[in-house]
């Protein structure tokens, strides 16, 4: 039986909604009822039934397939109201509520806000349509933070020299640029910046795009959290702070209290002052307030100042607050004056008063009352008396204490300008009367009337608590939240929400920023958690209690009513019937569609008629056949989608079609395009095959792509070969690129209509995205599993082969567990060849496919085969190494294995066990098996087997050791046997060789180790011992020997050894087998070095290349004979041989040119150089390797500064050789007796023949009898006094000279007479 054959009342699926719209828009309430019989539904406006027909187009009435609609076209502010729903049947009645709020943007009159205009605009003659696309979502920041909102705007058709008006608005209240909020119009965005976000900026942004034919609007919440705390518990910042009833001296500040209070309840607030001009702020009270207002008196007539707002609790202060707008000290006449003069601000506020009138006493105030009164403070205000032309009046207050009458003067000290003032440090609970005098220099006038008593004590009350919270699901990520208003609560600020994740027990703000409203969306929640809030009321008094708890509610989309279909075409046609298709919606309403419903209507000369139903019952398909069409006529389609919240609206007519057998040969079009997997380089594309198979069946498919923005000129096609299946995996896509698709089929007539393109893809791999994996359990059991991060409570894995869903169990169990799916195979074999794909319902596209192939079939099967067969895994395979004393160890290591596993070893089929022979251990923790022997021997030679076995699982590893290898393998054990024995007495750990010291010194050197005092060591060259050291004591274990020649002592700081003399040449003598021997009680140890022949060489071509290595740079000297070139060594040795070069050729040595080596000089004498000798010369010293080679660059200036230098060089020898000279001869003194005769002769030389002159006491003489000079032959002069005398002493010279140079000699003549006692000297 038909459920619904049973009668029942009414029954709301879906009730309406309350919506809240701008004005000049339309509103739709649509609600889905159940009942039997058909129930009667009704819509109330405000309880009165809505009649359509008395306000033509203004209401538009609904109602089929269960689901009921009111629309309202252009809404008024008269639509503002409560709408009814009544549905009504036989066993009873039931309704429906729901609110309809029609806003207008706040600072606009009527005038400025014209209704749209439809249709061609008077001043362009065309139609502005406007559409809002790339929009702000719902945003979240921080205080603090920097945040841009901003939409494109198309306007078409684009006039540049047409801008729209751009408007920005928070919470229905017109934006300004400020320095808080810029906004910035580039011609096709608007932008909004919010440079400094603080709680006041929470709140709905709207952009509102006017243009000459309307507007367009287009909102988003954005939700502004505290900034972290200085200190961790203290509260969030107070906001909104703002100045009311500004006086000359004194200003009421207000604020709202924070959401968040840091866990701890906020004790108070200070209030802070700022002079405008300045940054010093002053604390204006000492101890906190709890109340949100305060009065900040003692201010500077004239002067401007802003104000903000800081609160406190236990644990710290908070940031503070926003600092609010400027506001002057001054009387709100004079203010009223400034704002109506015309005259522009100069940043200064003049303060006139009237001319005073002298010795006029003013009268009493007027008017005074207690504004306010608080438990910290208390209010009063006045007027000023009514006489005129007065001096400027100021006040004194008067406190009494009810039930006395003593008045007591409050301000002594300073009378207030203003006509308010602020009484603090009242007793709370004491009641007081005032009164105020007026006062001016004339003296001080009457009181005014007293007040009536006044209690001290909060006149304002927290408000109470809210009343019932009910939470509705809204979106994945948002909830509505509804509440009862608090009751009798006055000066209501508004309210904040809080919520918490069920279980978490923390508890979050929703809102920063009080709502006025009992309704809320709650944005930012996390899909599929189940969360409860409550609320509480705020005043200026202070926040309330919470409200109760509300129900638990998942954050999940609520579920509607879905989208129309759309994109209707024609699959195929014949005389009586057509084939539809359309595209499913793109919201489906929360919920699984059902099925679908089409109507057709015939149209007649492009008139349509009325519409009829296709099919009573839904069909779940998105193709259907419409039967019962006449032929030759025209019609048109509309479809319905229907889930469980009812039938959605029909989408758009579709074009109009003809009603007439298709004859074409051709295939029709493909239809139920899908795309699946889409990752950041491919996708797959599926569809159905054509209706309308054409002549022949259809063979082939072909896929046309292209760029979602490409032109229609740019499609292509994917595939250049028909395929016979329907779908298709599209490669190589452009990363983030959008594109489109189409498939066309073919059959042997050829290729048919194209299908409907897709909707733009952008090939993305989205976030999250998981693909199939393959698994084979230990069981050897294989499983493809597929797991999706994004599912939703509706969302169901469904499998598939080859893109058709699986409904055989036979081959495949699925199972499903939370947010993973597995397909196990139950025997795998060439059947189950195929592509196996994977996709999750209600998300996002979660798809993914695994293509089984041959090969990886037979893969697969090979890893079942070893799960099932196990095969203990081996880390490395059977091995053998040498131990210490020559021990051969062979190993494998294998995966930890269990305690009860086994190894057996094998040696050629026979099973070895634990001897003197054969030693075994096996650590089944970290797998190592090793077997030890001492030695090889020749019964050795053969197979080594290690096999094992851990449950059913086993393995085996051999090494085969025969032949060359197990030869090789026996001598390096019996040689590191040896080497084990050696070492245990003294041994050589390096052996002897030498070393080259940068001085050239030869070292031979070895490294000895387990020395002991006893050990000796004995050097021998060619056998015969050379040194011995007995009784080691050295530390480091190094033996030297010094072995080049020893000549002459010299500095020994450069030898190895201290004791020897420096070595100066190392020559041939020096070659020779030299052996050293280390010995004690524990045995010995030899090491030899051979130094002849080749041996000697190589120490010798290393000693040259320490010598080339210090050789300097070759450099130019001249000398008299010629160019000399030159370069120093550190040491010159004779058996290094060095070749000098000529421009790369070895040069031949003769009598001009010749080499050379004086001490550590080598030169190259270049005599009676010309120019032919310029050139590159190089020296090039031999050390058996590379050799090393110095140049230098014998020409330009470098050659003729040395060829200038050796003539001038040549030249001077030339004339130290040729200049006269006094060769010898001459005495120094001469001492001669009276009488005698004296006769000196000397050699004379130079060339040509010098002149010779001779001198006594610096005078030239002359040959006479008495002193007879001569020159004979060129080369000998005389000098011959016959008999000398007294007059003859003095000092005489020879002076030669020719034109190379002058010379003298000098010599003393001493005459003594002989009869003088002890011969006196003249």
């Amino acid at each position: 039986m038909n459920e619904d054959s049973l009668m029942h009342p009414p029954e709301f699926v879906i009730k309406p909604r309350s919506h809240t719209v701008w004005e000049k828009q339309c509103v739709r309430l649509h609600c889905t009822v159940s009942g039997w019989p058909d129930p009667r539904v009704v819509w109330y406006k405000n309880n009165v039934a809505i009649d359509p027909l008395a306000n033509p187009g203004k209401y538009k009435l609904e109602g089929k397939y269960s689901v009921h609609s009111l629309e309202i076209n252009r809404c008024d502010f008269d639509d503002t109201a409560q709408y009814r729903v009544s549905a009504m049947n036989s066993k009873g009645e039931l309704s429906a509520f729901a609110s309809i709020v029609v806003k207008r943007f706040k600072g606009e009159v009527d005038e400025s806000l014209p209704a749209p205009r439809h249709g061609p605009v008077s001043e362009y003659g065309i139609n502005f349509q406007t559409h809002i696309v790339d929009k702000f979502g719902v945003s979240f920041g921080r205080e603090g933070e920097t945040m841009s909102l901003g939409c494109t705007v198309i306007i078409y058709p684009a006039l540049h020299r047409y801008q729209p008006e751009i408007e920005w608005y928070r919470d229905d209240v017109l934006l300004s640029p400020s320095k808080w909020n810029h906004m910035h119009w580039s011609g096709d965005r608007a932008t909004l910046t919010l440079t400094h976000l603080n709680k006041e900026d929470e709140g709905l942004y709207t952009l509102r795009v006017t243009t000459k034919s309307g507007y367009e609007t287009y909102s988003a919440y954005v939700f502004v959290r505290d900034a972290d705390a200085e200190v961790e518990g203290a509260p969030g910042a107070p906001l909104d702070v703002r100045c009311l009833d500004a006086n000359k001296d004194y200003i009421i500040v207000t604020w709202k209290q924070p959401a968040v209070d840091g866990g701890n309840s906020i004790l108070g607030y200070f209030v802070d002052r700022c002079e405008v001009g300045t940054t010093h702020w002053i604390q204006c009270n000492d101890t906190p307030v709890k109340f949100s207002r305060f009065p900040v008196t003692g201010l500077v007539e004239g002067r401007s100042y802003t104000f903000r707002v800081r609160a406190v609790n236990k644990s710290g202060m908070s940031h503070p607050s926003r600092v609010s707008e400027p506001v002057a000290a001054m009387d709100p006449a004079d203010r009223a004056r400034m704002r109506g003069t015309s005259a522009p601000w100069t940043g200064q506020i003049i303060v006139t008063e009237e001319e005073p009138a002298e010795g006029i006493v003013p009268g009493r105030p007027l008017e005074l009352q207690v504004t306010e009164a608080t438990k910290n403070y208390v209010v009063l205000s006045w007027k000023p008396p009514g006489d005129k032309g007065l001096e400027g009046v100021m006040y004194y207050v008067e406190k009494c204490v009810s039930g006395t009458d003593s008045w007591q003067r409050v301000n002594t000290e300073i009378p207030v300008k203003s006509p308010r003032f602020a009484l603090f440090d009242l007793a709370e609970g004491k009641s007081y009367s005032f009164r105020v005098r007026c006062c001016n220099s004339a003296g001080v006038g009457e009181p005014s009337d007293p007040t009536e008593a006044t209690t001290v004590g909060d006149k304002l009350d927290i408000p109470s608590a809210p009343g019932k919270v009910i939470p509705t699901r809204n979106t994945d990520t948002s909830v509505v939240v509804s509440w009862e208003a608090s009751r009798e609560a006055k000066e209501l600020v508004g309210y904040y929400i809080e919520g918490t994740v069920v279980g978490s027990n923390v508890w979050e703000p929703c809102n920063n920023k009080p709502v006025n409203a009992t309704r809320f969306i709650c944005h930012g929640l996390m899909t599929g958690e189940t969360c409860v809030f409550r609320v509480r009321a705020v005043n200026a008094a202070g926040l309330s209690q919470f409200s109760q708890e509300s129900e638990p509610v998942e954050v999940k989309a609520a579920i509607a009513s879905p989208a129309p279909p759309y994109g209707i075409t024609v699959l195929e046609c014949v005389r009586d019937s057509m084939v539809l298709a359309w595209k499913q919606p793109t919201f489906i309403g929360g919920a699984d569609i059902t099925g679908y419903f089409v109507d057709y209507r015939e149209v007649i000369d492009g008139v349509p008629g009325k519409w009829h139903e296709a099919n009573v019952k839904a069909i779940s398909e998105r193709a259907y056949r419409v039967c019962d069409l006449k032929e030759n006529r025209k019609y048109q389609f509309q479809v319905r989608a229907a889930n469980m919240a009812g039938v959605g609206i029909p989408s758009l007519p579709s074009d109009t079609f003809l009603c007439e057998e298709w004859t074409i040969a051709v295939p029709g079009p493909p239809h139920d395009l899908q795309i699946r997997e889409v990752r950041s380089d491919s996708l797959v594309l599926l569809w159905k095959p054509p209706v309308y198979q054409g002549r022949d069946p259809v063979n082939g498919f072909y896929v046309d792509i292209k760029e979602a923005d490409a032109p229609e000129e740019a499609w292509r096609g994917v595939n250049n070969k028909a395929v016979e299946k329907t779908y298709l995996k599209i490669k190589n896509l452009k990363e983030a690129e959008s594109y489109v698709f189409r498939v066309r089929a073919q059959n042997k007539a050829g290729v048919g209509k194209t299908s409907d393109v897709t909707e733009p893809v952008p090939a993305v791999t989205k976030p999250g995205t998981k693909e199939i994996v393959v698994d084979v359990d230990d069981d050897g059991v294989i499983s493809l599993n597929f797991e999706c991060c994004d599912m939703t409570p509706d969302s169901k894995f469904v499998w598939s082969k080859n893109y058709e869903e699986m409904t055989d169990s036979s081959r495949l169990t699925l199972e499903t567990k939370g947010n993973k799916s597995k397909a196990v195979f139950k025997t795998p074999g060439e059947e189950d060849i195929g592509i196996y794909s994977c996709l999750v319902t209600h998300t996002d596209g979660a798809s993914s496919s695994y293509t089984l192939s041959e090969e990886e079939l037979k893969r697969l099967l090979e890893i079942s085969h070893d799960h099932k067969f196990p095969i203990i895994p081996l880390k490395s395979e059977l091995a053998v190494e040498l131990l210490e004393k020559g021990r051969v160890r062979f190993w494998l290591q294998a995966d930890k294995m269990s305690a009860n596993s086994k190894v057996d070893y094998v040696f050629n089929d026979n099973v070895l066990s634990q001897g003197e022979k054969y030693k075994m251990n096996f650590d089944r923790n970290t797998g190592v098996i090793e077997m030890i022997m001492e030695s090889l021997t020749p019964a050795d030679e053969g197979t080594f087997t290690f096999q094992l076995q851990d449950g059913k699982a086993t393995n085996q590893s051999s090494l085969v050791l025969i032949g060359d290898v197990f030869k090789q393998l026996q001598k390096e054990s019996e040689f590191q046997r040896k080497e084990w024995f050696r070492k245990q007495g003294p041994h050589f750990i390096e052996y002897l060789g030498y070393e080259v010291t940068p001085e050239c010194c030869v070292v031979l050197k070895c490294k000895v180790g387990n020395v002991k005092k006893e050990t000796s060591a004995v050097w021998y060259k060619d056998g015969r011992e050379i040194k011995a050291d007995e009784h080691l004591g050295f530390t480091e274990g190094v033996l030297k020997l010094e072995i080049a020649q020893r000549d002459s002592p010299a500095d020994t700081a450069d030898c190895a050894d201290s004791q020897t003399w420096r070595r100066l040449k190392i020559s041939k003598k020096d070659s020779g087998v030299y052996e050293v021997v280390l010995k004690d009680d524990r045995g010995k140890d030899t090491s030899t070095l051979n130094l002849t022949d080749q041996g000697f060489k190589d120490l010798m071509n290393e000693v040259f290349s320490f010598i080339a290595n210090s050789s300097t740079p070759l450099k130019i000297t001249s000398t008299e004979e010629g160019i000399r070139l030159y370069t120093f060594v550190s040491y010159y040795n004779d058996l290094l041989q060095v070749t000098w070069h000529y421009k790369d050729s070895a040069i031949a040595f003769s009598d001009r040119i010749k080499s050379g080596v004086v001490g550590e000089q080598l030169w190259l004498q270049i005599s009676q150089p010309t120019e032919k000798d310029m050139g590159k010369y190089a020296i090039e010293f031999n050390d058996g390797k590379g050799g090393l080679r110095r140049t230098v660059e014998l020409s330009g200036q470098a050659f003729d500064d040395a060829f200038a230098e050796f003539q001038r060089l040549k030249a001077a020898a030339i004339a130290e050789r040729n200049r006269a000279r006094v060769a010898g001869g001459l005495p120094d003194v001469v001492t001669i007796q009276e009488g005698k005769a004296l006769n000196l002769t000397c050699n004379i030389s130079g060339d040509p023949v010098p002149e010779v002159t001779w001198l006594k006491n610096d005078r030239e003489i002359t040959s006479d009898d008495h002193c007879i000079l001569k020159f004979e032959s060129g080369k000998f002069a005389s000098f011959t006094i016959t008999g000398v005398n007294t007059s003859d002493s003095g000092k005489y010279s020879i002076l030669v000279k020719n034109k190379y140079g002058t010379e003298s000699g000098d010599f003393t003549v001493s005459v003594f007479i002989p009869d003088e006692a002890g011969g006196k000297k003249k």
